[in-house]
């Protein structure tokens, strides 16, 4: 398959490094406005640079293309790629609204080419595992979660960041992950409730956001931008049986400790990550790329990467106003 990467960012260089080592897949092109940003995207992936996408697109064979842009340019590429007919790797969120993820998604099914949005969290091994576990009733039924998502505040990458027009801030830009793997795990939302704290000097934003679920669980989330030390993630899933636990900072492996049983010991049962050659980047792509070959459904559908950003801006919505946002039906 040949692909191109459109920006050469800190995404694009770890698609690059990965699509470079994909078998059966051949990087032809690569584009960045900073043309020092392309070569060495360039380098790395064997492919040829550019630094505009018009130029690709008359002198590249392509047939899919991964676009690792800042968020207020997904949509316009999106659209442009798709009608010429080619599918789309796009990096998340979908979008900075609604209106414009599904524009995106119905583009992309008018014109027949499959869109993939990267939420690429559903493919790390140790939240891949508590999902299967969550819902193999090892704990019962999951009723409760907490997740946290802490990070120094995104700097560099022409300060796209901390324009909240451009990035829609550490909600939609860095909690995003934890919503669509929540949404995952639980459902459909039924209301969302959200909190924000903000600092000019030096940047933090900190947000915190209750998802009450038409399942009757609820997901508590935490995300902070400019966190003094190093990134972290951590989650506890609760059910009437037990309780999954990771923190990113402490265990490589999800420690499941389980009520007690009719002998009165407690059981802590350590389930190991699955072992990857691969970091869980690459097989997001690799995936994405199957189902573009064999036409199989993707573990994150465009559908679900709307219901992300409804859910997201719900959250802002909530967070401005000092009230419960109730939602309607999924994003279609």
């Amino acid at each position: 398959m040949n692909i191109a990467i459109i920006g050469c960012g800190t995404m694009g260089m770890a698609y690059a490094g990965n699509l470079a080592a994909m078998p059966g897949v051949k990087v032809t092109g690569v584009v960045d406005i900073n043309a020092g940003r392309a070569e060495k995207a360039a380098a790395v992936s064997g492919a040829k640079a550019y630094t505009d996408v018009d130029t690709l697109l008359q002198q590249e064979e392509l047939e899919t293309v991964a676009i690792c842009l800042p968020t207020y340019l997904h949509k316009p590429f999106v659209l442009k790629l798709a009608e010429k007919g080619l599918h789309i790797i796009c990096e998340k969120p979908a979008a900075l609204t609604l209106e414009d993820a599904l524009e995106m998604k119905a583009a992309c099914e008018k014109h027949g080419v499959r869109l993939f949005i990267g939420h690429v969290v559903r493919f790390f091994p140790n939240y891949a595992n508590a999902y299967r576990q969550a819902h193999s009733g090892v704990i019962g039924t999951a009723k409760m979660a907490h997740f946290k998502r802490y990070g120094s505040y995104p700097k560099g990458m022409d300060g796209w960041y901390s324009n909240h027009d451009q990035s829609g801030g550490v909600i939609l830009d860095l909690m995003i992950h934890d919503i669509d793997f929540a949404c995952w795990l639980f459902g459909e939302v039924e209301s969302v409730f959200a909190s924000v704290i903000k600092r000019e000097e030096p940047e933090m934003e900190y947000a915190q956001v209750t998802l009450r679920f038409k399942s009757s669980a609820i997901a508590n989330l935490t995300g902070y931008w400019g966190y003094p030390g190093p990134f972290t993630t951590q989650f506890e899933i609760a059910g009437d049986q037990g309780i999954i636990r990771f923190d990113s900072n402490q265990v490589q492996s999800l420690d499941i400790k389980l009520a007690a049983g009719p002998s009165g010991e407690q059981a802590a049962v350590q389930i190991p990550s699955s072992p990857s050659l691969h970091d869980p980047y690459y097989d997001e792509v690799q995936h994405f790329i199957k189902c573009i070959q064999d036409g199989s459904e993707p573990r994150v559908s465009a559908a679900d990467a709307c219901y992300a950003v409804e859910i997201a801006l719900a959250a802002e919505r909530s967070a401005r106003t000092g009230q419960p946002v109730i939602m309607g039906g999924n994003a279609s």
